[in-house]
């Protein structure tokens, strides 16, 4: 029978309590001295102080083992003090099961090198105390197998947790890859079909148009250009998405070479507009070049939507170490207030910002709409 609901939370809360880490050295250290307490009372029935002496210095060495995790090596070194102390004394005549925990965590949650010198220092250490205490050589042999083992084991489980770790990783990214594609196909199944329809429409009006209706065939022309020009960039776009790697933006084929093609297209639906180059034209990086040219084309759009009737001025600038980019239109004064705002200009800031640049967009004093844009040709490194 299942447990009720409350009854059922609060069982995973107390497992996932138990399941922490401070908590389970906590509890590691607890049962062993538990073990030692019943061994203390054990030997002092029986009269035995010297037996009493170990297990009670035992207690004592298992402390350092509630940060072996936090301070594996530092836990290790605390452990052996107190052990070589107890040789010292004559309280024991060799290693505890606290060095050997402390010597599995050292190779659990250390890396391969300092685990290796850490056990090797342990080894000589303990052999040496060892050979000074019981007045005559140690067993070298036994002391280094035991040592090495239980790095080695904590090594293994490391290295285990680690290939686990990079496989949930892998499946994560294959994850990733697989929305991306199934994204794609969703884009091609609406936006693309869509965009195929319309095509398809605006090319057979242009077509069945009588004679003598020229500006409707223009304008039903340069309707269907711009679909297939959107097909093309959509499909370039699902390229990307499809694409394992990261998908720069420059996979999308446009930039500022093609600022001119796109200010003529705007005249050619009926914005007077005009494109204004200075300064000597150099290659520019993939998401600055992407950028120029949809920050000049979203505003172009944003003027034949919104001030019907005024005239667009493109300007790009080349300078040493930034490119600047500006779109001035001359619609009245208030003519795009009344309109609800959309998502172009955050579009434009977003892009602007992945650069490492800065976008202003306002209205101006004198009447009309400003889109103005300076993007480095070096994007910083965190913005990359």
């Amino acid at each position: 029978m299942a447990l009720p609901r409350p009854t059922a939370r609060r069982a995973a809360a107390v497992w996932r309590f138990l399941r922490r880490p401070p908590v389970l050295d906590a509890a590691l250290v607890l049962a062993l001295v538990a073990a030692a307490c019943l061994g203390l009372v054990a030997v002092l029935l029986q009269g035995d102080r010297e037996a009493a002496a170990g297990a009670a210095h035992f207690m004592i060495t298992t402390v350092p083992l509630l940060v072996r995790r936090r301070h594996p090596v530092a836990a290790a070194a605390l452990v052996a003090a107190l052990d070589l102390m107890g040789l010292a004394t004559g309280v024991i005549e060799g290693a505890n099961a606290s060095v050997v925990i402390a010597l599995y965590s050292v190779g659990r949650y250390t890396g391969g090198r300092p685990a290796v010198l850490v056990t090797t220092a342990a080894t000589i250490v303990y052999n040496v105390a060892g050979a000074i205490a019981v007045d005559g050589p140690s067993t070298v042999l036994p002391t280094a197998l035991l040592f090495f083992a239980s790095m080695g084991v904590g090594q293994f489980v490391r290295v285990r947790a680690q290939l686990r770790e990079r496989d949930q990783t892998e499946a994560a990214e294959a994850a990733v890859r697989a929305e991306r594609r199934r994204i794609a196909r969703e884009l091609h199944d609406v936006v693309a079909h869509h965009l195929s329809v319309i095509n398809a429409l605006v090319g057979g009006a242009r077509a069945t148009l009588p004679p003598g209706h020229d500006v409707t065939r223009d304008a039903l022309s340069s309707a269907e250009g711009t679909a297939r020009q959107a097909l093309a960039e959509m499909r370039q776009l699902l390229y990307v998405l499809r694409a394992d790697g990261d998908g720069s933006d420059a996979a999308t084929g446009v930039g500022a070479d093609r600022l001119p093609a796109l200010v003529e297209e705007a005249r050619t639906a009926g914005l007077p507009a005009e494109l204004t180059v200075i300064g000597t034209a150099v290659p520019l990086p993939a998401a600055v070049d992407h950028a120029v040219y949809r920050i000049v084309q979203e505003a172009l759009t944003n003027t034949r939507k919104h001030a019907p009737g005024a005239r667009a001025r493109a300007l790009l600038a080349y300078e040493p170490d930034a490119v600047e980019v500006e779109v001035l239109d001359d619609g009245a004064a208030g003519a795009q207030t009344d309109r609800p705002p959309g998502f172009g200009l955050g579009g434009m800031a977003e892009r602007v910002a992945l650069c490492g640049g800065e976008l202003r967009a306002g209205h101006r004093p004198e009447g009309g709409f400003r889109v103005h844009a300076r993007i480095p040709l070096e994007i910083p490194v965190e913005q990359a």
